[in-house]
């Protein structure tokens, strides 16, 4: 997510990406007998081997959907920051790709963002496109305290923001040679989102101050001269840094004329389930400031599980697809590196559609997975009208089980004090993953305390719970997505969404509805089991 690439000239830096190339080929050939180790993601993005955390510059290009991401080339713990790199043509079959942006001379190739460049505003571009266009990033290079001892003209760590481009396509990256283009000589200032801000015909980069709990918003006609604009904060969560911000539009219940500005921005620690944690404020920006619209409110809260960090929304999707998609680092800074798994550490969240919906408390941001996912279901297994009992009876007799699944799923509650789902079960009922609602305190929670391999850190085993809107007479909504090692659920209309990691055995995959303290009723449920998305 972060560590200043020291001026490099293009030829040597072309000669580091050639060598990425090699080990990126090798890694490629290998794909096919990877992606089977026990807890490997099926429909979730992670790298072939070596560790990665944050998502880094996705955007769409020339019929192409670009995912960085933070990566580590030489091995499965955090260091050698650099920018890995997939493509995919629906964001759901990803092809891994040799490194974009090596670490170089002692500079790490931190968090940042990637646009297209549609009118060569930076002068940069020199691709055959029709339009002149090019992929610009600009990201944080970080060069830690040692490495600016050798350098006389810097001898303290500094993180400051880099631009680099690509003429074809993201396959090759070149740095811009008058590096870095804002440089405030701070130790903390990092994970700038760019975007183009049409009201002003300007580029507006927002970038996090960590220490300070602020953001700092500039501008640009021509992505390497800077101007600050404002800041934003203190507010909200503040019990850790601020990291990897982001500000983008919304339209409120999809009323093109009550537009409204999301600012997320992570948090670690102090998240709301512990360790990291992804919050947001919904305001206004008038191409200079960022206005929260409830600066008294408590933090909002994008994902109430553990596994949600460093979300980033996807640049230039098409103005007639329409959609705002995000996608996070589905784990924790508090026990990432203990993961137990190999040859990789690390996993990206399916990507999400967002909007804003208006409650009754407030505008709220919500959540559903991309419509594209469902290109992976099988044959659906559909309940309708049946007691909890009866359905399970169903479930078993079409052997309803699997480490991939999803579910979507409407329960009356009934007289039931609680009711859902239990995931990944052992035969002997001793390991599950339980979804749940409790209607006594209006939450829906994901209880990972017996889910498998839990004893690895001890923050890990915990019941992670989120609001919910229960209203008398009407069934409960619940979307659930299951892989591997990871939950990830939707509750109502996609305002309560809850990421969890879970690491159970290979053996542990029936599925089960439960109510307790009453009867609940299935109105209805729709289970498909989930294809693997690797080629």
């Amino acid at each position: 997510m972060r560590q200043d690439i020291c001026r490099a000239d293009r030829v040597a830096v072309v000669a580091l990406a050639a060598l990425a190339i090699m080990m990126s080929a090798r890694s490629r050939v290998a794909t096919a007998q990877t992606y089977q180790e026990p807890f490997r993601p099926q429909f979730h993005f992670s790298p072939a081997k070596n560790w990665t955390n944050d998502p880094n510059g996705p955007v769409y290009y020339n019929g192409e959907y670009h995912l960085f991401f933070q990566y580590n080339p030489f091995g499965d713990e955090w260091g050698h920051m650099s920018w890995g790199h997939a493509v995919s043509r629906d964001m759901v079959h990803w092809q891994q790709l040799p490194v974009a942006i090596p670490e170089w001379h002692g500079v790490m190739i931190f968090s940042g963002s990637t646009v297209v460049d549609a009118h060569n505003s930076s002068g940069l571009c020199e691709s055959a496109a029709a339009d002149h266009s090019c992929l610009a990033a600009i990201y944080t290079g970080y060069r830690s305290a040692a490495a600016a001892s050798s350098n006389s003209a810097a001898r303290e760590q500094n993180q400051s923001q880099y631009l680099a481009y690509s003429n074809d396509r993201g396959r090759t990256w070149a740095e811009y040679d008058a590096n870095p283009v804002i440089d405030l000589h701070l130790a903390d200032f990092r994970d700038p989102k760019v975007f183009w801000y049409a009201p002003g015909h300007k580029w507006v980069i927002v970038t996090a101050l960590p220490p300070q709990h602020k953001v700092r918003l500039f501008s640009s006609i021509d992505l390497k001269h800077w101007t600050a604009l404002s800041d934003f904060g203190p507010a909200g969560a503040t019990g850790g840094v601020w990291e990897c911000p982001d500000l983008f539009p919304l339209a409120v219940d999809s009323d093109p004329h009550d537009i409204r500005w999301v600012l997320s921005v992570n948090v670690n620690p102090g998240g709301v389930a512990g360790g990291s944690g992804d919050q947001y404020f919904v305001g206004r920006f008038d191409g200079t400031t960022f206005t929260n619209d409830s600066p008294d409110a408590a933090p909002l809260w994008a994902d109430y599980g553990a596994d949600f960090y460093a979300s980033t929304s996807f640049s230039d999707i098409p103005a007639s697809d329409g959609r705002r998609i995000w996608i996070g680092w589905l784990d924790n800074w508090q026990y990432a590196a203990r993961a137990p798994t190999h040859p990789w550490r690390g996993q990206q969240s399916i990507p999400r559609t967002l909007g804003l919906k208006r409650f009754p408390e407030g505008v709220r941001l919500v959540q559903q997975p991309i419509r594209e996912l469902q290109v992976l279901r099988e044959r659906p297994i559909v309940i309708a009208n049946r007691t909890v009992l009866a359905a399970n009876r169903l479930l078993q007799a079409a052997e309803a089980r699997g480490d991939t699944i999803e579910i979507e799923a409407e329960i009356a509650p009934g007289s039931a004090e609680e009711f859902g789902f239990e995931v990944r079960e052992s035969h002997d009922g001793s390991e599950a993953a339980v979804i749940g609602i409790d209607r006594a305190k209006s939450v829906l929670f994901v209880d990972r305390t017996r889910s498998g391999n839990v004893g690895f850190d001890p923050a890990f085993p915990a019941r992670h719970m989120a609001p919910i809107h229960l209203t008398r007479g009407r069934p409960v909504k619940i979307h659930i997505l299951v892989d591997r090692s990871s939950v990830e659920v939707f509750g109502g209309d996609g305002e309560t969404v809850i990421s969890d990691l879970v690491f159970p055995a290979a053996a542990s995959n029936g599925l089960e509805v439960y109510c307790q303290g009453g009867e609940a009723r299935v109105v209805k449920m729709t289970l498909w089991r989930v294809r693997r998305a690797w080629l």
